[in-house]
């Protein structure tokens, strides 16, 4: 339930141009506060500890940081390639917002602009022999900072890119976005039912683009239906594409001399961008989670083991829904006056398991192990788990039916599926 504004901010956050910003702008602050503070520094300092060896170690500095930022630059852009060709296109966006990554390349950039800053101010003359001592020390500390980061970087590029990590990566982005909605399953609003329950002489409002909505600010049309005395149907929630010729959402009860402003400012609050995102999307996560493992059982890659990890990854995801929630969570309404469609768990399992059934009906041991989380699944107590598990059970053995060629490994995927519908609550 983050404002429209909070969470573009969070995005931009995400952005790794924002972290080398960042820490380019403390890089040249530090460099640069030496002038402040040589004032307090004691006179015969600088001959007690070599001040004037700062000037050697900022120009190797400056050289070395360029080129290993370079490097890294190089190396990174090699990684978001193994993520597109080895994992999906739409995981690339996660190994991008890595944070360790970020705070490496800003770090290196940052200390490359702090020695240049500093080399600089010491040709100038602006530090003195005082201002030298407190440049000294801090350079001592950048070099500190350096030698921790690359032993982090190089930590990390053993992983960064792989198929595992980036599968990693997808499946705690649904498993946070799972467990907002399941927080708040209407984005703080009452639920919409069904269509049907929107008066007949509601307004509808359109967005003029054709594109996902990323995310809905419902705070914000909370405060338009109160300030209008109306109340909102949202028609459309985060993941879903919009067009110009669909409603978005409805307004009832608003003054005629006001409609136009207040169909303006409704259209604020949905974001609308040409790719989904993983916040408000939970199925967004659900169906990478399920690319990535029809991704590997492509012919061209013939990587099993990857869609077994999927299936072991998919039940983690489902096992978030079934997470008790206390009472107070769904009895408080804080925007009473929004109405919200919920998303439902027989698309969440279409999502998950549809593709892999449909791509791994060939593979005897991808079907067992679909079979066995349908099993685990049916057993879950949550409202709809035991249905939906067994109607994609009876999905995936169909499909295996018509895919498997020897006869036992028919009967090992039908005697697996025969234990799911066994399965009591």
């Amino acid at each position: 339930m983050t404002s429209r504004w909070a969470w573009f901010f969070a995005k931009v956050a995400r952005r790794i141009w924002f972290r080398a910003t960042l820490f380019s702008i403390l890089a040249v602050a530090t460099a640069l506060i030496a002038i402040v503070v040589s004032p307090f520094i004691p006179s015969d300092l600088p001959t007690k500890i070599g001040a004037d060896a700062v000037d050697n170690i900022l120009g190797i500095i400056a050289s070395s940081m360029l080129t290993v930022t370079t490097f890294s630059l190089s190396t990174m852009v090699s990684a978001y390639s193994a993520a597109t060709s080895n994992v999906t296109p739409r995981a690339t966006k996660l190994v991008m917002e890595d944070s360790t990554t970020q705070n490496v390349l800003a770090t290196f950039v940052g200390s490359f602009l702090f020695s240049l800053v500093g080399i600089i101010a010491l040709s100038t003359g602006a530090y003195g022999d005082r201002g030298r001592v407190v440049l000294f020390v801090v350079t001592i500390a950048v070099i500190v900072l350096i030698v921790v980061t690359l032993l982090r970087w190089i930590d990390h590029l053993s992983r960064l890119g792989r198929v595992t990590e980036t599968t990693e990566r997808v499946e705690i982005a649904t498993i946070d976005a799972m467990r907002a909605r399941r927080q708040s399953p209407y984005l703080g609003g009452k639920r919409l039912t069904d269509e049907k329950d929107i008066p007949v002489s509601a307004i509808d409002v359109f967005i003029d683009r054709i594109g996902y909505i990323q995310h809905l600010d419902t705070g914000a049309l909370s405060k338009i239906a109160t300030d209008a005395s109306a109340r909102i149907f949202v028609r459309v929630i985060p993941g879903q594409l919009i067009n110009p010729k669909c409603p978005v959402a409805s307004i009832y009860g608003v003054a005629e001399d006001k409609i136009a402003d207040v169909l303006a400012s409704i259209r604020t609050c949905f974001s609308v961008e040409d790719t989904r995102s993983f916040d408000q999307d939970p199925r967004f996560g659900a169906s990478v989670l399920a690319e990535i493992a029809s991704h590997a059982l492509s012919p061209a890659i013939n990587d099993p083991g990857t869609a077994i990890d999927v299936i072991a990854r998919a039940l983690r995801v489902l096992a978030v829904w079934d997470e008790p929630v206390e009472a107070s969570d769904h009895e408080a309404i804080p925007y009473s006056n929004v109405y919200v469609p919920a998303i439902q768990l027989d698309d969440i399992f279409d999502d998950l398991f549809t593709p892999i059934a449909r791509d791994g009906a060939a593979i005897v041991e991808v079907g067992l192990r679909l079979q066995k989380a349908f099993g685990v699944l049916a057993r879950f107590d949550a409202l709809g788990f035991r249905d939906n598990a067994i109607r994609h059970s009876t999905e995936a053995l169909s499909r295996a039916e018509l895919a498997l060629s020897l006869e036992s490994d028919k009967q090992r995927v039908r005697a697996a599926a025969q234990t799911v519908s066994c399965e009591t609550v």
